[in-house]
């Protein structure tokens, strides 16, 4: 049983304003994950994984509001990164698309994004 003082999670915010097909949704939101796979340290990497790698995707409605989730991250020392999209399919190269936070304790991340919406 994980305690919640020790439970881990990613959290991923897409962009609701770019309207994208549910497939190209689904690729922006692999890329962050592994983006933010990327960023932590092992041992972190390892606790998220032995609990199962919870993920959770939620949703802001454009990129202003995406952009103060990643600095509001970033400045509480959270591992933060965005999606910048290639452009090949349907949107403009270099469109912010999503921001990943963590894999971090649930509790840290939640002071970021506990009033987010999921996305349905």
């Amino acid at each position: 049983m994980v305690s919640e003082e020790s439970e881990y999670k990613q959290v991923i915010v897409v962009r609701e304003d770019l309207n994208l097909s549910r497939g190209k949704l689904a690729v922006q939101v692999a890329h962050a994950s592994i983006l933010g796979y990327e960023i932590v340290d092992e041992k972190t990497r390892e606790k998220w994984k032995m609990e199962g790698q919870k993920k959770i995707v939620l949703k802001v409605k454009n990129l202003e509001e995406l952009m103060k989730i990643f600095e509001k991250a970033k400045s509480l020392g959270l591992p933060a990164a965005y999606v910048k999209d290639a452009g090949l399919t349907e949107i403009p190269p270099g469109t912010i698309t999503a921001v990943v936070i963590g894999p971090e304790q649930s509790k840290k991340i939640d002071k970021v994004t506990g009033n987010l919406p999921l996305l349905k």
